[in-house]
């Protein structure tokens, strides 16, 4: 498949932008699930030990991948705790 590629590319050296965009779109998509799998809190990997880990976290913790106007570093706790 890669040869089938890299004969495209030298017959059609336009394609080249599009084989690098959609291999960095590829690899950008496959990053974030890789990322949401992993430090998401609503996943559980170890149902045993820590059944529930959205429950361990403090209200100044960002979990979020971006927030445009949201300082967690400043936030209080107002439920109770489980």
């Amino acid at each position: 498949m890669l040869r089938q590629i890299i004969g495209q590319a030298k017959k059609h050296p336009s394609l080249i932008p599009l084989f690098v965009f959609i291999g960095a779109g590829g690899t950008g998509a496959a990053l974030y699930v890789m990322r949401l799998a992993l430090f998401n809190p609503d996943v559980s990997w170890d149902r045993k030990n820590n059944p529930e880990p959205w429950n361990k976290l403090g209200p100044n913790d960002q979990y979020k991948f971006y927030s445009v106007n949201v300082d967690y570093s400043k936030l209080k706790k107002e439920g109770p705790d489980f």
